[in-house]
């Protein structure tokens, strides 16, 4: 009767259970923030969602948040601002006793460069003399897509500390989306973009480090996405908040043959946030593109 009795733990509603757990995702309005808020939400998570435009966070309440398990709350936050993070630590700490998955999904890509030029004069106008190629813009990048991560992560432990303190057998867990854009050895015609996905997937593995290290029980983990519908990767989003991608973006680029669908995204975030044994790795999800192209 033991040996059967232990067949439910392998139930799928027990392997990914989020059920009651508290999240936080930035950037959660459209993209794969949505996609990841929808996972969560959907499978019974209070899910806030953070972004600066409220208008479009209010509007995936209106559109997703009804009629489900879960439930999503929208808070207008900067998140490249340490100011701003310190703000959004304390309204989620008057309405939260813990928090039990963090989300860093907050990105931004850079300009477009060629860099099909066998002159090396040709090459230097594109990289260099290009007025849009200046430091600013790397700055810029990296702020968004690697400096906010640390500040956000760290301002955040000792409320990703209760969260597994709360339940047992439960470790927080914080889930960074980073890129296969920062684990080719191709530049993607954007330097400053994967560069900083590089930097954003081995500043996880080196924060997974510090905390474990720290004897904290808190996971870190990296989710890296290859071609999927976002305002970063069509340029826009429809009336739903979601976006279509050309085939052009990705034919004979993908060995799949197609993008990554929402489902894909989602089982990506409910197996990394609920996985106790998984820490300090890069879950890549990509339909094969980094075969095809290369590892740096």
């Amino acid at each position: 009767m033991e040996a059967q009795s232990s067949n439910q733990t392998f139930k799928l509603d027990n392997l990914f259970n989020v059920k009651g757990k508290v999240a936080l995702i930035t950037g959660g309005g459209s993209g794969i923030g949505l996609m990841a808020t929808q996972a969560l939400a959907v499978n019974g998570a209070k899910v806030y969602i953070t972004g600066r435009t409220g208008e479009k966070l209010d509007r995936v309440v209106e559109l997703y948040g009804k009629n489900i398990p879960g439930e999503i709350i929208p808070i207008t936050a900067d998140i490249t601002d340490k100011k701003s993070i310190e703000k959004l630590v304390q309204e989620i700490s008057s309405r939260e006793t813990h928090l039990s998955i963090l989300i860093n999904n907050a990105g931004i890509t850079s300009h477009s460069q060629t860099v099909e030029h066998e002159e090396p004069a040709e090459l230097r106008k594109s990289l260099f003399d290009d007025p849009a190629s200046k430091p600013e813009e790397w700055e810029s990048v990296f702020r968004t897509n690697v400096t906010q991560l640390f500040f956000t992560t760290t301002a955040f432990l000792p409320l990703l500390a209760k969260g597994s303190e709360k339940e047992y057998g439960w470790s927080s867990t914080v889930i960074n989306i980073s890129s296969i854009s920062g684990i080719v050895k191709v530049s993607q015609h954007h330097f400053a973009y994967n560069a900083s996905k590089a930097a954003a997937i081995h500043l996880s593995k080196m924060l997974a480090h510090e905390i474990s290290s720290s004897k904290l029980k808190i996971r870190v983990n990296n989710i890296a996405p290859g071609v999927f519908p976002s305002e970063m990767t069509a340029g826009e989003s429809d009336e739903k908040q979601k976006s279509f991608i050309p085939k052009e973006k990705y034919e004979q680029k993908v060995p799949a043959g197609r993008p990554g669908k929402d489902e894909d995204m989602a089982s990506a975030v409910l197996f990394t946030a609920t996985n106790q044994y998984l820490n300090g790795q890069t879950i890549v999800v990509d339909g094969g593109y980094v075969l095809a192209a290369g590892t740096v």
